[in-house]
């Protein structure tokens, strides 16, 4: 199984990806496919933000020509938080998106990808 470490988050600005940014860590890591977050429901329906999810996964596609498999998120920001402890503050917090991303990584190494 493998295992996934957290790298410094990647902000958008004005709710665009930071292009430069992943691509010069797709050019670091030269990785075989990408792992995007699903935010899903706790009942198994897609969230609001479940759409931006998807276009932002298709956006990687074409951009890089990469697979891109898309991983329930559920309760990964909540488990990232619950491992900084009273180091993790309320509201937005880069530390926790990185830790969160690394389990939504491992997740993809436990369970597989949802959709390529």
């Amino acid at each position: 199984m493998g295992s996934g470490s957290p790298l410094p988050a990647l902000l958008s600005r004005q709710e665009k990806p930071d292009w430069g940014s992943i691509e010069a860590l797709i050019m670091e890591w030269s990785p075989d496919a990408l792992i995007v977050g699903l935010p899903l429901n706790m009942d198994d329906t897609e969230s609001e933000l479940s759409a931006r999810a998807r276009r932002f996964a298709r956006q990687l596609n074409g951009r890089f020509n990469l697979p891109v498999w898309m991983v329930d998120e559920r309760l990964s920001t909540r488990e990232a938080r619950a491992q900084l402890g009273d180091k993790a503050k309320r509201g937005p917090d880069p530390r926790v998106d990185s830790i969160a991303a690394a389990l939504i990584i491992e997740t993809y190494f436990t369970d597989g990808g949802l959709t390529p």
